[in-house]
């Protein structure tokens, strides 16, 4: 270990939870100051969230999402690139969702539409990447930026496609048709009854995210893709001189990140809601990045990280009714200062637990 560095469960274990202690402090100075009790609000939110089968559902459902869109923002992070549309390429990729559905529910069942939904979410969500990724290639425009502007067309385009194309007929709704029990996953409390999850939209769509994270971990250690993108983001002009094609690189891994944050319409459309409608992304690209970073780009700490935030969204909405005084705009404070302390703020203890180790390493002989 060289100087400036730290042990990797320092860096992958203890620096993630100092930040986190830090954030639920300052989170208990806020509920004070309203005149709540700190520690009354922690037991209500692990009781909401992990208390009983039907929290521990509904935690799990939306841990779901965060894993999809984090590993979306953690491939991109290991080719040195910042994916910021994974609001927009979940969007389009409910409509590769859709569009599976609508056309097979009716005539096949859900385990013969679903390699058909997996597929066109993440085409969808890779297309919608690839013209950042090209412009970023070939044209030298930000990454950052374009992603960002996608996030708006992407929104404006499921608009007008729910209004004037594919919607349901005679309805004033922006949706398409519920879809036919062909076009919708199982719960995995039907599945797995024992678990107890109750009413809890969770579904088959975790299990399909749990074997993402492995097929990521695979394709980033194990195998030469995954070098040539560690190694891009590592030292880009290296990279060049040992003949990675930079554009090659840029292109493929926003691709696969566009394919994995599409597949995050999987749980929200084929697995919960059964239909296409406005906004069911609801802010999960964003909270995504915030997973990547806490969870140090790892699959491992993805899914501690989405869990995290499937608690803060499942424990924050029985907070929100269990105490009144702690609003729904409150718990969104909460989540906003763990987001804080993971991303923007997340290397603020690093020079002081560099200094400690290095005061404590043995010198050379």
């Amino acid at each position: 270990m060289s100087a400036g560095q730290l042990p990797r469960w320092v860096d992958f274990g203890l620096i993630p939870l100092i930040n986190l202690a830090a954030a639920f402090l300052v989170s208990g100075l806020v509920v004070l100051l309203i005149g709540e009790n700190p520690w009354d609000a922690v037991k209500v939110l692990l009781w909401g969230s992990l208390g009983y089968g039907e929290g521990v559902g509904f935690t799990l459902f939306y841990a779901t999402n965060f894993i999809f869109t984090g590993l979306a923002v953690a491939v991109a992070f290991h080719a040195g690139l910042f994916n910021i549309g994974g609001e927009g390429q979940a969007y389009v990729g409910g409509l590769g969702v859709a569009f599976a559905c609508l056309a097979l529910d009716r005539f096949v069942p859900w385990w013969v539409t679903m390699p058909f939904a997996i597929l066109g979410s993440a085409l969808m969500g890779a297309a919608w990447a690839f013209i950042p990724a090209w412009l970023q290639a070939k044209r030298g425009s930000h990454i950052v930026i374009t992603t960002i502007m996608f996030n708006f067309i992407a929104a404006s385009l499921m608009v007008y496609l729910l209004v004037n194309v594919i919607g349901e007929a005679g309805s004033m709704q922006p949706e398409t048709r519920t879809f036919e029990a062909g076009g919708t996953l199982p719960m995995l409390n039907d599945l797995f009854p024992a678990a107890g999850f109750g009413t809890a939209p969770v579904n088959l769509s975790l299990i399909i995210a749990l074997i993402a994270c492995i097929g990521v971990w695979l394709l980033i250690w194990r195998t030469r893709l995954g070098f040539e993108i560690r190694s891009f983001g590592s030292n880009p002009t290296a990279a060049v001189y040992a003949g990675i094609s930079p554009v090659k690189t840029i292109v493929i891994t926003m691709m696969i990140s566009g394919g994995l944050a599409g597949m995050m319409a999987l749980n929200e459309i084929m697995g919960s809601q059964h239909r296409l409608l406005i906004e069911f992304v609801s802010g999960y690209g964003f909270v995504g990045i915030a997973v990547a970073l806490m969870g140090r780009a790892h699959p491992v700490g993805i899914i501690l990280a989405s869990v995290l935030f499937g608690m803060l969204y499942q424990g924050g909405a029985e907070l929100s009714f269990e105490i009144p005084a702690i609003t729904r705009d409150m718990i969104i404070v909460i989540q906003g200062l763990v987001i804080l302390f993971a991303g923007a703020l997340e290397y603020m203890f690093r020079p002081l637990l560099v200094q400690v180790f290095a005061a404590n390493r043995p010198l050379a002989a």
